[in-house]
């Protein structure tokens, strides 16, 4: 699955509003610190960044993916935190790994 998929498939799929657009807009106003949610645009561009993608055209793996989000996944455990953030990132963990399954689902039914 693509980069841009993956997103698009999480966007669809939160329960929080991470879209800003659709997921080219979405991607490059997390990049550039425009997102309408200065949280959801901090993991959209921590999860593109540290992906090691060159366009978000890009396969990415489940874990590469998970991965990404390490580093901010960490920063909203702290108890100082705000909580809301940390719901934000395990929901889209969650949204990564329910797109990885809906692919392999669909690939073994081609099977």
């Amino acid at each position: 699955m693509t980069f841009i998929e993956l997103l698009t498939y999480v966007g669809s799929h939160s329960k929080y509003d991470i879209m800003d657009g659709d997921a080219e807009a979405t991607l490059a106003a997390a990049r550039n610190g425009s997102h309408k949610n200065p949280v959801a645009g901090k993991v959209i561009a921590d999860m593109y960044q540290n992906s090691g993608l060159a366009t978000p055209a890009d396969a990415i793996e489940r874990a590469q993916a998970i991965k990404t989000l390490g580093p901010i996944r960490l920063f909203y455990m702290k108890d100082d935190a705000p909580v809301e953030g940390f719901r934000m990132v395990e929901d889209v963990v969650h949204k990564i790994d329910g797109a990885f399954n809906e692919e392999a689902m669909r690939l073994k039914a081609q099977i």
